[in-house]
């Protein structure tokens, strides 16, 4: 209802490419063991999942397709950081305080 255009398909590609840099990232640039970085990933992919879900909803809400004309057949800017928007923030929290 809020993205017809989602598919389960793109949710699993997506979640588990996401997993995947996420762990692999992680493990570059942060001294982490893997079980904590598979846990931070898979937080972190959900909360984008309800990023993504929540600007589609507002979009919905005010009844726009694009949210700006700068990438035009995407959805507008919004749509390229809309994961970011839960998911930045609940990783951050848990890095900060799961050291």
């Amino acid at each position: 209802v809020l993205s017809p255009g989602k598919t389960v398909e793109g949710f699993i590609f997506g979640f588990f490419g996401a997993l995947l840099a996420g762990v692999v990232s992680g493990y570059l640039f942060l001294d982490m063991s893997w079980p904590k970085l598979v846990i931070i990933s898979v937080i972190g992919c959900f909360f984008a999942q309800i990023g993504d879900l929540f600007e589609s909803g507002l979009k919905r809400y005010g009844g726009i397709k694009d949210s700006s004309s700068i990438i035009p057949g995407h959805g507008g800017v919004l749509d390229r950081f809309d994961s970011f928007l839960f998911a930045a923030p609940a990783i951050y929290l848990i890095l900060y305080f799961w050291r």
